[in-house]
């Protein structure tokens, strides 16, 4: 009887404690509803666009036949992958995807934080307000846009930085067809669209910046630079460091949109990277088995590296990411 007792009460206890518990988190619940209701859009963008397409990843491990259907397809283990690996223009790919994200990691990554840097230094509010509004303009055009204003500059008949050449008495340079060219054009393109955006979360991390630090730099009698390099730099190294370790992890994306409308028959060995040839594969071969196991990939590949980059930079003594 005791023992039959002492589980009823421990029961009833148990039930309580869960009751008191759900009564807090329904206030609770209530009390933040329309916080709830604004991060819901959100919620639901991820769940709808981000998890719901992951049953797709399966295409990469069957023989997908659109006329048999998702389901009935035969299962291929990793053939798509073994022919990726050892297809011709794997080599050829991983060369320019990597290459050109370096460059871009190496030069574009630093220029929006040299930018916000000069930009934080600006002392007259109505000038630095109007110097970020014409950095920001570029990153809302099209790249179909920035194509097009590319010919128009560097085209070898049309250009008018060729036309400059030629006016001066050298010869055109054929920068769109030049494959020695064609990566640094990219890099040039990625960094006048996109250097101003860049600078958004880099100067509304210098904008927490305590003044005191400044003040007390000013009274050690610390140069303009030495404060920069001396109080700047260092409080936003978390932001840089976060925003580094997130790039790598895109570290096989180097703007699909870009590199298909810069492509000509004369650049191609140097163009082709894994987002053209899941295209090609995906929609015009209809090949969606090799293109999803582009993506994998390419998913695989960045995940690595975060988790590489990660454990370097908490070596070092900084917060990495998680």
């Amino acid at each position: 009887m005791q023992l039959g007792e002492r589980t009823l009460t421990t029961r009833k206890s148990t039930f309580t404690t869960l009751r008191s518990a759900w009564k807090v988190q329904k206030s609770l619940y209530f009390k933040y509803r329309y916080a709830y209701v604004l991060v819901m859009p959100g919620v639901l963008y991820f769940l709808l666009f981000k998890l719901a397409p992951m049953w797709g990843l399966l295409l990469a491990f069957k023989d997908y036949s659109p006329f048999a259907g998702f389901w009935h397809s035969e299962w291929a283990g990793l053939k798509y992958f073994k022919e990726f690996f050892a297809s011709d223009y794997f080599y050829l790919m991983f060369r320019n995807t990597t290459v050109i994200s370096l460059m871009n990691l190496v030069f574009y990554f630093p220029a929006p934080i040299l930018l916000a840097l000069l930009i934080n230094e600006v002392r007259l509010e109505k000038f630095k307000r109007l110097n970020q509004t014409i950095i920001y303009m570029p990153h809302f055009l099209s790249w179909v846009v920035i194509a097009g204003m590319t010919f128009f500059m560097l085209s070898s008949d049309v250009g008018l930085v060729n036309k400059i050449v030629v006016n001066m008495g050298g010869k055109p340079i054929a920068f769109l067809s030049n494959p020695d060219l064609f990566w640094w054009v990219l890099l040039l393109q990625n960094t006048w669209k996109e250097i101003g955006w860049g600078t958004i979360l880099f100067l509304a991390a210098m904008s927490q910046i305590d003044p005191t630090h400044y003040e007390a730099a000013t009274i050690d009698g610390a140069t303009r630079m030495q404060k920069i390099w001396r109080v700047t730099v260092p409080s936003i190294m978390p932001t840089i460091i976060v925003l580094f370790i997130l790039r790598l992890g895109h570290m096989m994306d180097v703007g699909f949109e870009q590199v298909l409308l810069m492509t000509n028959p004369f650049v191609r060995d140097v163009a082709e990277v894994f987002d053209t040839y899941s295209y090609n594969q995906g929609i015009n071969q209809g090949n969606f088995s090799i293109a999803v196991t582009v993506g994998i990939f390419k998913s695989i590949v960045g995940l690595i590296m975060v988790l590489i980059a990660d454990r370097a930079v908490k070596k070092m003594g900084h917060s990495g990411i998680y």
